[in-house]
C-alpha cells in the first residue's frame, strides 16, 4: 500500500515517513517483540497526510492561517488554530487513502480474529519525541475505535489535532517551521484497561534524575487519567540493579486517591469516566508480580535504545494491563526529555526558609515537583477559558492542567493543582519549564485564595507546601568539584527516605545514620503492638488502622513492606555504598503519639534515659514489636538484595544487654556475618567508652553519639533551655571519652565513626576527632557543605579502598 506501513515493516529507511512514535513502536516490535509484549498495528504516513491536505486544497489556506497569527496573543492562538481544524475537519479524504486504512484496519482485526477489532489512534508528528524536544501531549488520541467509520473519524481528527493552541505554540517556541513538520497516524490494537490498569512509567526518577530505578504511576482503567492527570494515581518504584540480580527490589509502594476510573461504554460508543469502585480506590493496581515484569520491559527498552544510540537514553513509557488476557503491555515509549538531553552538572543547588516552617500558616499541600521555593501571586483559574487572564510571575491554581493550558503555564512562576501525580501533564510541563509545581492537593483551589501572596516550597522531599504569604528564602548554587576534599571518609545522615535520591548528589561516601523515627512516625504512624494485639484495641483505632493498611493483605504486612521498602529506598540511593541503618530508637512519649500507643507505653518523667534502645528489643512487652522490625530488615537485605545495609543498636546500657539483643535479632532472623550482615554500635553511654573492650567482642564498629554522650558525661539534660550554656561536645571530659572510644575501638580493630551534630557545629573539634584517628564524620545533609567549605583540615587525605 501506498500510505500504509506496518510497525513490522518500519526500518530505518522509511522512519521518517511515521514519526517518532510509531518508529519507536515499529523497532520495538522488530528488535523486542520476543522480550516485550507489544500490540501491533500500523502507520498511516505522512505521505498519507500530504495527499489528504493537497487533495482537500488546503495546504495555502492553512499557511495563510499559520502567518497571521500573533505568537504572543492567546486570544488571536485560538481563533486562528480554531479556523485551521475546522477546515481538516470538513474535508473528506481522497478514496485510495480512504480504502488503504479500511483494508489495513480489516487485515489488522483478521489478525486478532476479531471483526472490528477495537483500536487506539494516536498522532505521530515528524518533530515529535526527539530526545531534545518531546512534544508531549501536543496532539490527540482516540481510544477505544470500532469500525471503518469510526477509525476513519479519528485519523482526520488526529491530523486536524496537528493544529490545536499548544502545538502551534509548542512548534513555534522549539522553532519549528509548522509547514515543515507533517503528522503520521498510529493504528494500534486497543489494549482493554477498562477492567485492568494502565499508566506510564519511567526509567529514572523523574525528579532528581536518579538512574538506578525505574517509576511507574498507575491506576484503574484507561491510562488516560493517568496522563490527563484526572486521578492521583499509585506510585510504585523498583531499583534497577537489584531487579537484574533477580531479586525483588520494590523499595516504593504508595496508593494514590483513584477516585474516578475511564472506562468505554459499549452502548453509548464513547470513552467516559465513573465513581472507582471502593474495593479498587483502596487497593494497588498493580500486584508485586505486574510491577516487577513491567520493570523489567522498562530496563529493556531503555538498554535497546541506549546501545543503539551510544549513550544513556532514558524512556518515557506509556503501559496498560489488559483485562480479558491480564498481561501487560507497553503502547508507547519515547526519550525523557529533561535528564536524558542534560550534560553531566556538578553544580548542587539548595533552597532554605529563612522563617521556622513551624510559625508558618500552611495553606494545602501535595506531591512536590521541583525542588525549589518560589513566592508569588496566587491565580485561582477553574477554566482553560480565562487563561488569557494569567500575567508573568503568577502561580496557577487550579483543578488541573492539560496541553490548551501552556502558554498560560509559560508565564507562570508555579503551578498547583488538585488532581494528578508525579507523570502528570502539570507536572511533566512544568519540568520542563523549570519551574516547580505542587500536584494532586485535592482542594488547593477551595482553600487558596485568588491574588493571595503565597510561597511554593518543594525543598522538602516528596511532600510540597504552600504557605500563606511571601516567605523570604535563600537558594544557593555550589559547584561541587571546586569543594575540598575532606581528610577523613564523609558520610551522611539521614531521616526521609523520599529525600535519599536528592541526598545522596552529595559528595559523601554513604550514610553514617539512617533514623528509622521519621519512617515510624510519620508514613506508619503506628505503634507496633497494636498491629500484634489488633484485637485489644479500641474500635476506633482499630477502623484508622484498618483504613491505613487497606491495600495490603494485614496490618502486619503493611507494617513490615512499608519499613523494608522505606529501608530499601535509602539503601538504593547510595548503593553500593554502606548505609547505617538505626533500630528504632523512639521515647516512651513518642510511642504514646502513634495510633494506639497509649496503650501499650508507660508515662515517664526523663524517657530521654527511659524505656528506649536497646532495652526494648528482648523485653516481654515488646519483643513481638520488635520482630517485626527484625522482619523488615531481612525483607530488605535478603528478598530484595540490600546487602549494603547495616544495623546499628542504639542506647545499650551493659554488656549483657549487648548480648540479649545479639542472640533476640538472631532469633528473628538477623545473624552477624550472615549475608555479610555487620552490626554497629551506638556508642553513647559512658559505659560503652569504659567497657568498649567487652561490647567489641559482640559488634563490627562503632558511631559515637555526640548528642547522648555529652548528656551523660556531663549530667546535662540536652532539651534543657536553662542548662543550654552547659551542654557542650567540646568539654575536656567528652573529648577524653571520644579519644577513649577511638583508641579502645582501634585496639580491638573495630571501626568507629561519629553520627552525632558535633563535627558540624564546631571544626575544631572535628579535627580533634580526625587527629585521634577517626574513621568517619557523619553529617547531616545541610551541614556537609558548610563542612567543606571550611577546609582543609589538617591530616592524613582519605582515599576509598
Amino acid at each position: 500500500m501506498k500510505y500504509i506501513i506496518w510497525f513490522g515493516d518500519i526500518t530505518s529507511a522509511n522512519q521518517g515517513l511515521v514519526g517518532g512514535k510509531n518508529a519507536s513502536l515499529g523497532h520495538m516490535i522488530i528488535n523486542l517483540a520476543d522480550k516485550v509484549a507489544i500490540p501491533d498495528g500500523f502507520a498511516v504516513t505522512v505521505d498519507g497526510y500530504w495527499h489528504f491536505l493537497k487533495s482537500s486544497k488546503l495546504v495555502e489556506p492553512i499557511t495563510q492561517l499559520i502567518n497571521a497569527i500573533d505568537i504572543n496573543s492567546i486570544v488571536s492562538l485560538k481563533e486562528h488554530a480554531r479556523e485551521i481544524r475546522a477546515h481538516i475537519l470538513a474535508s473528506e479524504f481522497p478514496q485510495d487513502l480512504r480504502d488503504e486504512i479500511i483494508s489495513a484496519y480489516q487485515s489488522l482485526s483478521e489478525k486478532y480474529k476479531q471483526e472490528n477489532i477495537p483500536v487506539a489512534v494516536r498522532s505521530s508528528a515528524t518533530a515529535e519525541d526527539l530526545p531534545t524536544a518531546s512534544f508531549a501531549g501536543q496532539q490527540e488520541s482516540f481510544l477505544h475505535e470500532i469500525g471503518p467509520n469510526a477509525l476513519l473519524d479519528a485519523v482526520r481528527k488526529c491530523m486536524a489535532s496537528l493544529f490545536t493552541d499548544r502545538a502551534i505554540a509548542y512548534r513555534a517556541e522549539q522553532g519549528f517551521d509548522h509547514m515543515s513538520v507533517a503528522l503520521s497516524v498510529g493504528v494500534q490494537k486497543m489494549v482493554m484497561a477498562d477492567d485492568g490498569a494502565a499508566g506510564v512509567a519511567f526509567s529514572l526518577d523523574t525528579e532528581t534524575g536518579f538512574k538506578d530505578v525505574v517509576m511507574i504511576n498507575g491506576s484503574w482503567g484507561l491510562g488516560e487519567a493517568v496522563v490527563k492527570g484526572v486521578v492521583t494515581p499509585d506510585e510504585f518504584v523498583v531499583f534497577k540493579p537489584l531487579l537484574y540480580k533477580k531479586f525483588k527490589p520494590i523499595i516504593k509502594k504508595k496508593i494514590g486517591r483513584k477516585h474516578i476510573k475511564m472506562i468505554y461504554d459499549k452502548e453509548q460508543n464513547k470513552v467516559f469516566s465513573i465513581t472507582t469502585p471502593k474495593d479498587q480506590r483502596d487497593s494497588f493496581c498493580l500486584s508485586d508480580e505486574d510491577i516487577l515484569e513491567l520493570s523489567r520491559y522498562v530496563c529493556i527498552i531503555e538498554k535497546y535504545y541506549s546501545s543503539k544510540e551510544h549513550r544513556w537514553m532514558p524512556q518515557d513509557i506509556e503501559w496498560a494491563k489488559d483485562g480479558v488476557d491480564g498481561k501487560i503491555y507497553i503502547v508507547q515509549a519515547r526519550p525523557e526529555t529533561i535528564y536524558g538531553a542534560k550534560k553531566t552538572s556538578t553544580f548542587f543547588q539548595t533552597f532554605h526558609l529563612l522563617e521556622n516552617r513551624q510559625e508558618l500558616t500552611e495553606l494545602a499541600n501535595g506531591i512536590s515537583i521541583g525542588q525549589h521555593i518560589i513566592s508569588g501571586r496566587a491565580h485561582v483559574i477553574t477554566s482553560v477559558e480565562h487563561i488569557a487572564s494569567v500575567k508573568e510571575g503568577d502561580i496557577i491554581i487550579t483543578h488541573m492542567t492539560d496541553p490548551d493550558w501552556v502558554p498560560a503555564m509559560k508565564k507562570a512562576a508555579g503551578i498547583i493543582t488538585d488532581r494528578g501525580g508525579r507523570t502528570c501533564h502539570a507536572a511533566i510541563v512544568s519540568r520542563e519549564l523549570g519551574i516547580p509545581s505542587i500536584v494532586g492537593t485535592q482542594d488547593g483551589t477551595e482553600r487558596i485564595k485568588n491574588m493571595q501572596a503565597i510561597t511554593l516550597d518543594c525543598s522538602q522531599g516528596e511532600v510540597g507546601h504552600i504557605y500563606e504569604g511571601a516567605i523570604p528564602f535563600e537558594k544557593k548554587t555550589i559547584e561541587l568539584d571546586q569543594l575540598p576534599k575532606a581528610p577523613v571518609k564523609l558520610l551522611v545522615n539521614i531521616a526521609e527516605p523520599t529525600r535519599a535520591f536528592t541526598v545522596a548528589q552529595l559528595p559523601v561516601k554513604g550514610v553514617g545514620l539512617a533514623r528509622l523515627e521519621f519512617i515510624l512516625s510519620n508514613q506508619i504512624g503506628i505503634h507496633p503492638m497494636a498491629i500484634v494485639q489488633f484485637d485489644g484495641l479500641t474500635k476506633e483505632d482499630q477502623k484508622v488502622i484498618a483504613q491505613k493498611a487497606a491495600a495490603y493483605e494485614s496490618s502486619k504486612q503493611f507494617f513490615v513492606d512499608t519499613l523494608a521498602q522505606s529501608i530499601g529506598m535509602i539503601a538504593a540511593a547510595f548503593y553500593p555504598h554502606e548505609v547505617i541503618v538505626r533500630l528504632s530508637d523512639l521515647k516512651s512519649n513518642e510511642y504514646r503519639n502513634l495510633i494506639g500507643g497509649q496503650q501499650f507505653e508507660p508515662v515517664e518523667e526523663n524517657p530521654m534515659i527511659g524505656w528506649r534502645g536497646a532495652s526494648r528489643y528482648y523485653h516481654p512487652e515488646f519483643e513481638k514489636a520488635f520482630a517485626l522490625e527484625c522482619e523488615a530488615f531481612v525483607k530488605a537485605r535478603t528478598k530484595m538484595g540490600f546487602e549494603n545495609v547495616r544495623i546499628m543498636v542504639p542506647f545499650v546500657r551493659t554488656v549483657q544487654e549487648a548480648e540479649l539483643v545479639i542472640d533476640i535479632m538472631a532469633k528473628h532472623g538477623l545473624q552477624k556475618g550472615k549475608d555479610n550482615l555487620q552490626l554497629i554500635m551506638m556508642c553513647e553511654v559512658p559505659s560503652n567508652v569504659l567497657l568498649i573492650d567487652q561490647f567489641a567482642q559482640f559488634f563490627d564498629g562503632f558511631s559515637i553519639g555526640s548528642n547522648d554522650l555529652t548528656q551523660l558525661v556531663l549530667g546535662v539534660d540536652r532539651d534543657s533551655a536553662i542548662l543550654s550554656k552547659q551542654f557542650d561536645e567540646r568539654d575536656p571530659a567528652v573529648k577524653k571519652m571520644f579519644k577513649m572510644a577511638i583508641e579502645g575501638a582501634h585496639k580491638y580493630q573495630r571501626y568507629i565513626g561519629i553520627c552525632g551534630q558535633a563535627p558540624s557545629d564546631y571544626i575544631e573539634l572535628a579535627q580533634f576527632l580526625i587527629d585521634n584517628g577517626i574513621d568517619s564524620l557523619s553529617l547531616n545533609p545541610d551541614a556537609v557543605i558548610p563542612f567543606l567549605q571550611k577546609m582543609p583540615l589538617k591530616g592524613k587525605k582519605y582515599e576509598e579502598t
